[in-house]
């Protein structure tokens, strides 16, 4: 499962999609680079209907915010990406009725267990880095974390590997951590919310390569 977020134009969005990317973000987070309209995003929604999963990314979300962002773009999937609980995450699945991705921040070996928590209620944990100290956003920061702290951890198809992955080492980032799942934003732009219509295909065809041949590894 390869994910493509932060998605802002038509442009890019086909980009990811003409790549064969399986799930596309829209951000709704005012101080991100990445924030969409609600009328932008229902725009490339429906361009996107069909032709990969679409998540609506929200940050601690009321209920109408929630509402509203489901109302106009319609998602497959919604992503929470702020500092929800775990009772947070089974209350959003149950207003809207879909599946429900929660971001959990890894900086070592406690955050595991915060993963745990949230793994047991949401139907897709998003394994993130920790942001930087001072930074502004919760994700999209650019930055790794060390993938030898996920060693332990059995990594289902319920978790998604993001933080600082690009073209040049997602395969690598498959490979240590075997992971099924992953997921970009910041590595395929050229500044912050600008992506880059060949590093998205070339991060496509790394993590394709990469998920092909640990599935490979896997059935040997």
């Amino acid at each position: 499962m390869i994910k493509i977020c932060g998605l802002s134009t038509a442009a890019t969005l086909e980009a990811a999609l003409d790549a064969r990317a399986d799930m596309v973000g829209f951000v709704r987070f005012p101080r991100s680079p990445r924030h969409v309209s609600l009328e932008t995003g229902a725009a490339l929604s429906r361009r996107a209907a069909g032709r990969a999963l679409r998540v609506v990314l929200l940050v601690d979300p009321d209920d109408a915010a929630l509402d509203e962002a489901m109302a106009a773009i319609g998602p497959d999937w919604v992503q929470l990406h702020g500092d929800e609980t775990p009772d947070r995450v089974l209350a959003v699945r149950a207003r809207t009725g879909r599946p429900v991705m929660k971001a959990v921040g890894v900086g070592g070996p406690a955050d595991l267990g915060r993963a745990a928590a949230y793994r047991a209620v949401a139907d897709r944990v998003l394994l993130d880095a920790k942001p930087p100290r001072g930074a502004v956003l919760p994700g999209g920061n650019g930055v790794a974390f060390d993938w030898s702290l996920l060693a332990a951890l059995d990594p289902g198809p319920d978790i998604m590997l993001s933080g600082g992955l690009d073209p040049e080492n997602v395969a690598a980032a498959i490979a240590a951590t075997g992971v099924r799942a992953v997921d970009v934003s910041s590595g395929v732009e050229s500044r912050p919310g600008e992506k880059e219509p060949d590093r998205i295909a070339a991060f496509v065809a790394a993590a394709r390569a990469g998920l092909t041949r640990g599935q490979g590894e896997g059935t040997s």
